[in-house]
């Protein structure tokens, strides 16, 4: 009979730190945004992508490498830098569901202009939960594991859909942000979250670099959304219901991702890592 596995006291001995990481567990494997997509429009996705023109999908991933790389630096900057203040996530909601009826309901051409706009609102709402777990907004690892968020939501379909999907998923990013940093710095960044001894202009280069990587995940699950909002009889209100949805899919995300960091923090990434598989496996 195999023993059991014992957990670090300092993290099991502290009720509301391991409260906390059951809840990002939770939140963290729980299904994803294509599945839930699924289920909204009840129809088989991975048809309906096929069903798109090479042309339309590749304007709607250059789409989402601009959106993204636009908000993040416009809405993390553009927002009140106060550590610890609670997260409006009904506001943010209620917003990406009036870009997201503007997209169902004129098709592609809206969502050229409804991507921006809906991404950032995205982007405001994970940097909004980001700052009530207690991240500074303007330091650069912030700003990164904000892009991590829409890497996490944004699965390859080589993923590993197990219980240790969240990890495997932002080893992705760790693994991005390893080979920029050596390739730009000339030196190689250990460990899940970057450090950064580089120049201001170096670690814009980095930022955009990263953006490029995340958005060829993040493209797959926008190019999946419009596929979606394209089936007949699905209109503004699906737009509508399927943001809503988007804004509070990555919220959750979002939440789970910056509880696990805050406790990284306090007891270390494999003391983390090890209770997460802990709490995943049951």
């Amino acid at each position: 009979m195999n023993e059991p596995i014992l957990l670090p006291r300092d993290i099991a001995h502290q009720p509301q730190d391991w409260a906390d990481l059951q809840r990002a567990v939770s939140l963290l494997e729980a299904p994803t945004i294509t599945a839930r997509m699924a289920n909204l429009v009840g129809t088989p996705l991975e048809f309906a992508v096929s069903r798109l023109p090479t042309a339309v999908s590749s304007r709607i991933h250059g789409a989402v490498q601009a959106a993204l790389y636009k908000a993040v630096q416009g809405a993390l900057m553009s927002m009140d830098n106060t550590p610890g203040k609670s997260a409006s996530t009904r506001w943010h909601k209620l917003a990406a569901a009036t870009s997201g009826a503007v997209g169902g309901a004129f098709g592609f051409a809206a969502l050229l202009i409804e991507l921006p706009v809906s991404t950032t609102i995205m982007m405001r709402a994970v940097a909004d939960v980001a700052r009530s777990e207690g991240f500074d907004l303007a330091d650069m690892s912030t700003r990164q594991a904000c892009l991590e968020v829409f890497a996490l939501g944004g699965n390859a379909k080589s993923d590993d859909a197990s219980e240790t999907g969240y990890y495997l998923a932002r080893g992705f990013t760790a693994d991005v942000v390893r080979h920029l940093s050596a390739e730009l710095a000339g030196r190689v960044v250990t460990g899940r979250n970057l450090t950064l001894g580089v120049a201001p202009k170096e670690a814009g280069k980095l930022l955009a670099k990263l953006v490029e990587k995340v958005a060829g995940r993040f493209g797959v699950v926008i190019t999946e959304k419009f596929a979606a909002q394209a089936v007949p009889i699905v209109g503004a209100a699906t737009g509508a219901a399927l943001n809503t949805m988007f804004t509070d899919y990555y919220q959750d995300v979002a939440r789970g991702h910056f509880i696990v960091r805050r406790l990284e923090r306090k007891y270390g990434e494999d003391v983390v890592q090890a209770c997460y598989q802990r709490i995943a496996q049951g």
